[in-house]
């Protein structure tokens, strides 16, 4: 029998007592490639961006000869990943007055985990990953064009992580529809056999790559059919609406699966969501949710605040500029690449002509001004009035059962 909890700290202050440890799930560090799709997001929900955002485009053709190619370019996130590690830890103890126990989980990299692992205060770190797993099904929805779905997969055995972090990136690089049959089913079956690893389906009902929402769910529903035997898990996520999570839950009581939390942290707000636990080890803590079927989920403070607001946030974090961070963290041009004239990916820093029109040169003028339109809406008292405007309480409500 599966014992699932979600309460909200701002409700029960006292939540973590009788508690040994928390857990945080599913954060992102600067070893994480991430895509440019936030920019058209913005755009499409801050319509005045657009003009602004084509202006930049042209000028950016005319005067460096590069048209912002948005599907090859890449930001990585502003905390590296033993900043990462300190700030998620940081929040449990502090909030929580509980050990913290993070599992970073980079997009397709294990890095962050290796690098912390030479540290004697973080050897205890699990290797963990955020896989992109291709998936589509032409016989159960003959009409979807292939997604992708998002797995957690926490505690990889140390000896062998390197081997399958190798055979996960070469499962992902192949043509969803020339791979083996079956192929994704060996590989989940064998990740499920080892007995200390955590299986997570991160942010379930996103649809992420904008196949539409009905085409979406047939293809996560068919996945959980096939698959759901190798999944411990659902996640909660912190990044995510309340509607969603709802709607989260609705599919694990479905799927008869646990719920978990998972913040998906890209910026430097910790995750607004973790897991309590009574365990004082991440494998215990595994054991807990694997063969107990035990999770409770605790929702932070921050997200309270309006999701349209913290996504606003979130995307303001990425494009600031930290001085007190470590050399190559510190400017937001820094930390985004994109092809060169040569197509070889390069920091935007070395790609701006300066007056000679030499690359290396300062933010152009166009660039700074769409900048300054999108960190406009972070100021007052336009940050007031919008966070007043998308007010989801509504919401909020409904998906904690009781006045918010």
């Amino acid at each position: 029998m599966s014992q699932a909890s979600v309460s909200y700290l701002w409700r029960e202050p006292a939540a973590a007592k009788g508690f040994c440890s928390g857990v945080s799930l599913h954060s992102h560090t600067s070893q994480s490639r991430e895509t440019l799709d936030f920019i058209a997001e913005m755009s499409t929900d801050f319509g005045f961006l657009q003009p602004i955002m084509r202006w930049a485009e042209n000028r950016s053709a005319r005067c460096s000869g590069l048209r912002p190619n948005y599907a090859a370019a890449y930001w990585v996130p502003p905390l590296t990943p033993r900043l990462a590690y300190d700030l998620e830890r940081t929040q449990i103890e502090n909030q929580l007055g509980l050990p913290g126990l993070v599992s970073l989980t980079d997009h397709d990299d294990i890095g962050a985990p290796l690098l912390l692992r030479t540290l004697p205060s973080a050897r205890h770190i699990p290797f963990a990953v955020e896989w992109s797993v291709p998936y589509a099904n032409h016989s159960a929805a003959p009409d979807c064009k292939a997604t992708a779905f998002h797995l957690g997969v926490h505690n990889l055995p140390p000896a062998s992580a390197n081997e399958w972090i190798a055979r996960l990136n070469a499962f992902t690089a192949m043509d969803v529809d020339a791979r083996p049959a079956g192929l994704l089913g060996e590989l989940l079956h064998e990740l499920h056999a080892i007995g200390e690893v955590l299986i997570v389906f991160n942010h379930p009902l996103w649809d992420l790559y904008r196949i539409g929402q009905a085409k979406h769910d047939v293809l996560v529903n068919d996945f959980l059919a096939l698959h759901g035997q190798c999944i411990h898990a659902l996640e909660l996520n912190g990044l995510r609406d309340w509607t969603e999570n709802r709607n989260v839950q609705t599919l694990a009581r479905q799927w008869n699966q646990l719920v978990i939390s998972g913040g998906d942290r890209h910026g430097v707000e910790p995750n607004a969501n973790v897991n309590l636990t009574s365990a004082t080890s991440f494998s215990e803590f595994v054991h807990q949710v694997r063969r107990e079927r035990i999770s409770h989920v605790l929702f932070m403070p921050q997200y309270r605040q309006p999701w349209k607001h913290r996504i606003l946030q979130s995307t303001l974090d990425a494009i600031r500029n930290y001085p007190h961070f470590p050399e190559g963290m510190r400017r937001w041009d820094d930390r985004v690449f994109h092809p060169d004239q040569n197509g070889e990916l390069k920091p935007l820093s070395t790609l701006w002509p300066d007056k000679q029109g030499v690359a290396g040169g300062p933010v152009p003028v166009y660039i700074t001004a769409l900048l300054n339109a999108v960190k406009m809406m972070g100021q007052a008292p336009v940050s007031g009035g919008l966070r007043l405007a998308w007010n989801d309480r509504s919401s909020m409500r409904a998906a904690m059962g009781q006045e918010a």
